[in-house]
């Protein structure tokens, strides 16, 4: 398995795939596991890959360690696996998908809400699901459908807000439920690992009025097992074609 991250400069991003992905190792101690980033860390998952190859691997599953499929998993990543099977053609490369949406998604952002002091579910409390944003309208439109089906176990409600490129911005959704008369706010972070976007809503929805937000997701018991699911279908997905 090649674990592809969207990487940052913020060491603790790095350390949290890494964290992850210990996790996945524990579930699966038979498959060796890569950490790679797309982006601000090394190693690059093209060098992955090619030094895999030429190590001997016949086949490699490359998994996108994204929550939602957008610019990264729709170019930056088939780019990577057109290069590599370009130089290594006898490489099989099979690509999982990314991690959301995941039902266990929305179970690892309970979790973390539980953790933040949040009563799950709680009738009083609205919650906003903040993803990082995307030029992409359809990954903005998953985050938004996420967040309405979140709303049937229980909460006041939930909205989506996102970070960058396109709105409700975070501080300005939570400024718009306390408006509306909802008793308390709760922020939902729908990262993977902690970094700047995090940081910034953190900073901002607790002045804009939130009562509490959530860590990134990182290493959540839920994230590894989803992860662990997506290496197992692309191989179900891989055997089922040459069966037929």
């Amino acid at each position: 398995m090649v674990a592809v991250a969207h990487g940052s400069r913020d060491p603790r991003a790095a350390a949290t795939v890494a964290a992850l992905l210990d996790a996945v190792r524990a579930r699966r101690p038979d498959v060796p596991v890569h950490a790679s980033f797309l982006d601000h860390a090394p190693p690059a998952p093209d060098r992955v890959l090619d030094g895999l190859a030429r190590d001997g691997a016949d086949e490699a599953v490359v998994l996108p360690l994204l929550l939602t499929a957008a610019y990264h998993s729709k170019t930056d990543i088939p780019g990577v696996l057109n290069r590599v099977r370009a130089l290594h053609p006898r490489l099989r490369l099979r690509t999982a998908g990314t991690l959301g949406p995941d039902p266990l998604l929305i179970d690892a952002l309970e979790r973390r809400l539980s953790g933040a002091g949040v009563e799950v579910g709680d009738p009083d409390t609205a919650v906003v699901l903040v993803s990082a944003g995307s030029s992409d309208p359809a990954a903005n439109a998953v985050i938004a459908r996420l967040a309405r089906e979140w709303r049937a176990r229980g909460w006041r409600g939930v909205v989506p807000a996102y970070a960058s490129a396109t709105r409700p911005r975070p501080a300005e959704a939570v400024a718009a439920l306390l408006d509306a008369g909802v008793p308390r706010v709760a922020v939902a972070s729908y990262f993977l690992a902690p970094g700047y976007f995090a940081d910034k809503v953190r900073a901002e929805t607790l002045a804009a009025g939130a009562a509490a937000v959530s860590p990134a997701l990182g290493a959540a018991p839920e994230v590894a097992d989803l992860v662990v699911r997506r290496y197992t279908e692309a191989l179900e997905t891989a055997r089922t074609a040459v069966a037929g």
